[in-house]
């Protein structure tokens, strides 16, 4: 079918076209994770993967480019679809035409057609149609993208690059065993260690590596790993009571760290970018202690699915990215990470709330993380008077992620609330785990578009009340 309809009619009654957003802003790169949400019922998530074919050299970019969309996870094992090989044939005589794009399972190369889903194994994995047209007013092209299901009552949540920005490149995979968090490097370039089997073991490699710098490559390893299909077991895996943190680092008690100021000043800026890279490194741990510590399952014995470790992962990896373009900052502003004293206040609420995933998500991910929805805007505004354009950039691209993040934590808490018979109501269990295990207090004022665009829209957190 000529690619200029690109319309791929794989069912007898085609399901509705969502608006999914402005083509130029899908064209940084060929691979988008896209994620729905129901808009009347908020718990359902559809996660799914696009890809945009890339042009032989020396050809023109197709005019509508060849787009196609498939659910984010493998059918067979869950694997994620993101790294999937592209393989198609192009017939000869006429270039701008594709017979059928097959997509190839990472782990363990199941072949999956774009366009009707089938596959040579039987399993069968769900597509569907992309479109691109005008807008009303026909100056921009827009992307549609079919509905999950027969309505059109579904939201766009998150459309992200599959390609991300560290302030480095990825280190080698020989790089990053060459060190652990107890060798010395004499000792470790001579007894090289083999890198972990599982992701959980990875996990609490991870969680034992004291050096911020060497935490950030062992994740990132890590993440293209477990993508690529080098790691295909979760495993089991108990991780420690802290992550330990290097001896030249000063850790005080919350509310002594020193004053920030308003970002007026380098030394301001200085102080609220280290804190800032603090709290990442801190959240790398958090993403990598959920998996570990949850990888034995639930209370009554059921596994957690594929997917959840697949976004506790991605999770870590954005930390890590985030912790890295903050320390490249503080060396452009002539400081270091380390520089200043730092506390550990986020981890005391891990571990408080070790015993209990529900506890866990609500308090981590719906209380602190959404409150750095509210209060980041406030301090991008602050480098943004102050002129500092490059770390504006940072903080903002920071924020967008941290969106989804919330937004993690949201879907897995209403999963987990959906498992029992009969199912709990999400609302509820938030604000009930809030009170046993929150004793601070949530304080507007609330970044409520944000808030609403991770989920929490009607989760009721302006009604909780604090315990004392």
């Amino acid at each position: 079918m000529s690619s200029h309809t690109h319309t791929h009619t794989h069912t007898p009654s085609p399901r509705p076209l969502l608006r999914l957003s402005p083509l130029s802003a899908l064209l940084s790169t060929h691979r988008h994770m896209i994620t729905l949400r129901s808009t009347t019922n908020p718990a359902n998530y559809h996660p799914i993967v696009m890809y945009r074919l890339p042009t032989p050299p020396g050809e023109p970019e197709p005019d509508p480019p060849r787009l196609y969309a498939m659910e984010a996870s493998c059918p067979h094992a869950g694997a994620p679809m993101e790294e999937a090989e592209l393989v198609w044939e192009q017939p000869e005589e006429d270039i701008e035409d594709i017979d059928s794009v097959i997509a190839v399972c990472p782990w363990h190369s199941y072949d999956f057609d774009l366009t009707t889903g089938s596959s040579s194994w039987g399993v069968k994995a769900c597509t569907f149609r992309v479109s691109v047209s005008p807008s009303d007013s026909e100056s921009e092209k827009h992307v549609l993208i079919e509905s999950p299901d027969s309505t059109t009552d579904w939201e766009v949540v998150e459309i992200r690059p599959v390609s991300e920005k560290f302030a480095d490149p990825l280190p080698a995979p020989s790089s990053t065993s060459a060190l652990t968090s107890s060798e010395s490097p004499s000792k470790a370039e001579a007894e090289p260690e083999p890198e972990p089997k599982t992701l959980t073991a990875w996990a609490r490699k991870i969680l034992l590596t004291s050096d911020p710098e060497l935490k950030i490559a062992l994740t990132r390893r890590a993440a293209a790993a477990f993508r690529k299909g080098e790691i295909k077991v979760i495993g089991r895996s108990s991780p420690p009571d802290t992550p330990p943190r290097p001896a030249s680092l000063i850790t005080v008690e919350p509310g002594k760290a020193g004053r920030r100021g308003k970002g007026g000043s380098v030394q301001s800026r200085i102080a609220m970018l280290h804190a800032l890279a603090n709290i990442e490194q801190w959240a790398v741990d958090l993403s990598w202690d959920i998996i570990a510590r949850f990888s034995h399952g639930l209370p009554d014995g059921k596994r957690l699915p594929m997917q959840f470790f697949a976004d506790w992962v991605r999770v870590a990896e954005d930390e890590a990215k985030h912790f890295s373009l903050l320390r490249r900052r503080l060396q452009d502003l002539g400081s270091h990470f380390g520089a200043l004293p730092v506390h550990s206040a986020l981890w005391q609420s891990a571990w408080d709330t070790r015993h209990s995933l529900a506890a866990r998500l609500s308090i981590i991910h719906l209380v602190h993380e959404a409150r750095g929805l509210d209060v980041n805007p406030q301090t991008i505004e602050k480098f943004r008077k102050a002129g500092d354009k490059e770390s504006t950039e940072v903080l903002e691209s920071i924020h967008c992620d941290e969106i989804t993040h919330v937004t993690a934590g949201h879907r897995w808490l209403t999963h987990l609330c959906a498992l029992p018979t009969p199912p709990l109501d999400p609302v509820s269990t938030f604000r009930t785990e809030v009170r046993k295990h929150f004793s601070g207090k949530l304080r507007g004022p609330f970044n409520v578009d944000d808030r609403r665009r991770a989920g929490l829209g009607s989760m009721g957190y302006r009604e909780v009340r604090i315990k004392d």
